[in-house]
């Protein structure tokens, strides 16, 4: 029997706010990783909230879509260079952006670096002018995820209830 899921949408329809959140060592950058790299950063911050869809893709689609110009992936790194988190942006549907992705890794989180990395990267993303970006989180996302959204700007535009399987 297939879970029903509280899937919420949100938006940004414009200019988000300057990066809060803490001011440390860490860097956040643009980066294209190998597919290894990025399913180890994947699983280590979503194996927890059950993402799944990456590593259910085939291989070669995905090593296409982290290679090619329609993604876009800010990492956030400790001053070792090690990844503490990411925040991926689909660009395919420009002029709207869909942020597909996005977390620290568990023992990271709670200490400002999500607000800073999400605000980051929106801000880089909204240089562009997409007309919105967009996102959806559900009842297994981390309990904060909407407020994060929230405090970055982004508004609630649909509520629906869906089973696990058909959410996007």
């Amino acid at each position: 029997m297939n879970a029903i899921l509280r899937v919420s949408y949100l938006e940004l329809r414009e200019a988000p706010a300057s990066p809060a959140g803490s001011v440390g060592p860490e860097r956040i950058a643009l980066e294209k990783p190998a597919r290894p790299e990025y399913l180890a950063l994947y699983r280590q911050v979503g194996e927890s909230l059950r993402w799944d869809q990456r590593l259910l893709m085939p291989e070669a689609e995905l090593e296409a879509l982290l290679q090619g110009a329609a993604l876009h992936i800010y990492v956030l790194r400790d001053e070792a260079g090690a990844a503490l988190g990411f925040c991926e942006l689909d660009r395919r549907s420009f002029p709207e952006i869909e942020l597909k992705n996005f977390g620290l890794v568990p023992e990271r989180q709670g200490r400002g670096l999500g607000p800073r990395l999400l605000s980051t990267a929106l801000l880089a993303e909204w240089k562009s002018k997409p007309t919105r970006i967009w996102l959806h989180t559900d009842a297994w996302d981390h309990p904060a995820a909407i407020r994060t959204y929230e405090k970055a700007g982004f508004r609630v535009y649909a509520v629906r209830h869906q089973s696990a399987d058909q959410i996007p």
